[in-house]
């Protein structure tokens, strides 16, 4: 079992990078394999809407999202850090997770995912909001905590202060690790929620 950590932030060791670590340090003591990949300091672009994808199966630009298509797909979850601007997440995070989800057509069913944010003060919720859209249109459980899942401070050493923080993400994490559990014991009682397909809405026709 294995969870997929992604740091939005450009900073390396900010506090984004402090609350996944203590996340990260969590799902290990519970069990699950983790990998950290720092994306926010990359150069990602947005999606073009070139269509390219539904015939390769993969992004025409072949850069870090190829690459975290193919190590979400053998996860079991994933977890999106980003820092808080302007009260939504970091562009480049937005880029590639639009990229990501909308590129790889891997069946994404029970796939749990988590949002981690990091904000000075205020406009966490509403980036918290804007990450959790990209796991509800996926079939994937959204992961919550006993607060919203984020940290506060200015400074990594700042968010060593927010102690109900850091509570936070240590909850958020064992919720993670028991929800990764419970999915494949049911997995292998029941098999995964059929899905119907197929039908895709379009008001072209005036109606």
């Amino acid at each position: 079992m294995k969870v997929l950590l992604l740091n939005g932030s450009p900073n390396p060791k900010g506090c984004t990078a402090r609350a996944l670590q203590e996340v990260e340090e969590t799902l290990n003591r519970e069990g699950i394999e983790t990998e950290s990949i720092l994306v926010g300091n990359k150069d990602i672009r947005g999606c073009i809407s070139c269509g390219n994808c539904a015939k390769s199966g993969k992004c025409v630009f072949d850069d870090a999202v190829n690459e975290i298509a193919a190590k979400f797909e053998k996860s079991d979850g994933i977890v999106i850090g980003t820092p808080v601007y302007y009260a939504g997440s970091n562009g480049t995070v937005i880029s590639l997770l639009d990229r990501l989800f909308y590129s790889s057509h891997f069946d994404k069913t029970m796939k749990v995912g988590a949002c981690v944010l990091s904000s000075r003060r205020a406009g966490s919720t509403s980036a918290l909001d804007e990450i959790n859209k990209y796991f509800t249109i996926c079939n994937m459980p959204v992961i919550s905590s006993s607060y919203w899942n984020e940290v506060h401070g200015f400074t990594a050493e700042d968010v060593e202060k927010d102690l109900e923080g850091l509570q936070t993400m240590r909850n958020l994490a064992r919720n993670m690790a028991f929800m990764i559990k419970a999915i494949q014991l049911g997995k292998e009682k029941y098999g995964l929620p059929r899905n119907e397909a197929g039908t895709f809405t379009n008001f072209h026709d005036g109606l």
